[in-house]
């Protein structure tokens, strides 16, 4: 029987966007602009929608919270690849790197499940204008808002339990810039058939196609009721209901 290279791994290595010395410091830079870029304008939105009261609405309740997954997202992807640069560090611990799985996918479950319900507040706004206020009030905003969440984190932690459960890996070194389930479940010489399972049911089935037929279906009502509105003046005014929280 041929003899397997199984390692016990207490960290993992990562590998990085890339490993030419020369390109090093313009990666960073590009790296530290995007993440720049992206914290600040998504803390520009946040503060002029908490200053600016006439924005405090349903549409913008739901855009500042896509913004603050928007930061969380890119905070818990983009943190290590900028400290390896920085410190010179690519080693990261397994359970820290089990966290950052853990972060990722839970956020791009909660990102997908924040544009549904955008998606559902903008259908309400033109297809049902007359109820819009009884609809999308303030308790129903905030439910929604903490089922995105919490849907969100709960999705993410059967993998992430599973995930410590996998005992031996082939290798310790990640060929990705941060810890992502993909490349560390090919590591991984422990069996991953309920991993794989699990991600494509309820990842991608329930945690991807879910929000994105809601956000479809919305967007195909919005489109014919628009589209049913004759004059060019109606048209406008659908698309600018006033909402209040």
């Amino acid at each position: 029987m041929e003899q397997q290279n199984w390692t016990m791994v207490t960290y993992f290595i990562i590998k990085g966007i890339s490993d030419v010395p020369e390109l090093q410091l313009p990666i960073f830079l590009l790296v530290l602009l995007i993440y720049l870029i992206t914290l600040g304008g998504n803390m520009a939105i946040l503060t002029i929608i908490y200053l600016d009261h006439p924005l405090h609405t349903p549409m913008y309740f739901f855009l500042g919270n896509l913004s603050i997954v928007d930061l969380s997202l890119t905070t818990a992807s983009l943190h290590k690849e900028l400290l390896i640069y920085v410190t010179g560090d690519n080693t990261v611990s397994v359970p820290k790197c089990l966290v950052q799985i853990f972060a990722f996918l839970s956020l791009t479950c909660d990102e997908l499940l924040v544009l549904a319900a955008m998606s559902y507040d903008r259908y309400v706004a033109i297809c049902k204008p007359l109820h819009y206020h009884q609809v999308m009030n303030s308790k129903l905003c905030v439910l929604l808002a903490c089922l995105c969440w919490v849907c969100g984190f709960l999705e993410s932690i059967p993998t992430f339990m599973k995930t410590f459960e996998l005992t031996c890996y082939e290798s310790n070194m990640i060929n990705h810039f941060y810890c992502d389930i993909v490349p560390v479940l090919k590591l991984s010489c422990s069996d991953t058939s309920f991993l794989q399972l699990y991600i494509l049911t309820v990842g991608v089935v329930v945690c991807a196609f879910t929000p994105f037929a809601l956000t479809f279906i919305s967007y195909i009502f919005i489109i014919a009721t628009i589209l049913s509105i004759r004059s060019s003046s109606g048209r406008h005014r659908s698309t600018h209901v006033p909402l209040t929280l």
